[in-house]
């Protein structure tokens, strides 16, 4: 008898969109205030997610709203490294 699970939603804060957590990159602000991307969805520290298409991470960078949830300033190599994912999974 096979069990149907529950698939983990997350909300893009780029573009408010609902997707699984697999579609989705996590951004992640460790407690020394390091920002980085998150490929494995695991490490510890504040966590945002972004959807896995280059106009989500372009919406988050014009919106600046990854600074907003993470309350911290975003180094401009987050989201070229955002993009380099992106293009390496497509």
């Amino acid at each position: 008898m096979p069990t149907n699970r529950k698939v983990p939603l997350r909300r893009c804060i780029a573009t408010g969109e609902m997707h699984p957590k697999k579609e989705m990159i996590r951004i992640v602000r460790s407690k020394e205030g390091e920002v980085s991307v998150d490929e494995t969805g695991k490490k510890s520290g504040r966590g945002a997610y972004v959807s896995k298409t280059e106009h989500a991470v372009a919406e988050a960078k014009r919106k600046n709203v990854l600074k907003h949830q993470l309350e911290v300033n975003i180094p401009e190599n987050i989201y070229e490294d955002l993009l380099a994912v992106i293009r390496k999974e497509s």
